[in-house]
């Protein structure tokens, strides 16, 4: 069993020409003894994205907080707090922050996938 806080976890900041902006935590992973998927947070603040990309697996979305977008196949859908994403394996994907606040949302993988 594992309880913690997502501030407790040491961050990955991603800052780069692909990503931009983006802090990554592994709340639940493989070092957690998690068999079957990993849970990421991830915060990005003010003109934050994510690589637009695709791979094999799917994964599943919850917005904590914030405002976003989110590209899948070809179209923006606007993202707020309480929002749930599906996206499924090998369609293109990227999500970005379309406010002046952090816009932060949890995303799970199944296992076998990069942690982050």
């Amino acid at each position: 069993m594992k309880i913690i806080n997502y501030k407790d976890v040491l961050p990955t900041v991603m800052d780069s020409e692909k990503i931009k902006n983006v802090v990554g935590r592994v709340m639940l992973g493989k070092e957690d003894g998690v068999k079957n998927f990993c849970m990421r947070l991830f915060e990005m603040g003010p003109a934050g994205y994510t690589p637009l990309h695709a791979h094999n697996w799917e994964h599943e979305v919850f917005v904590h907080s914030g405002q976003g977008e989110v590209f899948i196949k070809d179209a923006w859908y606007s993202l707020k707090d309480g929002s749930a994403v599906f996206v499924p394996p090998n369609i293109e994907h990227q999500f970005r922050n379309t406010s002046d606040k952090p816009f932060i949302f949890v995303c799970l993988i199944p296992s076998g996938a990069p942690e982050l």
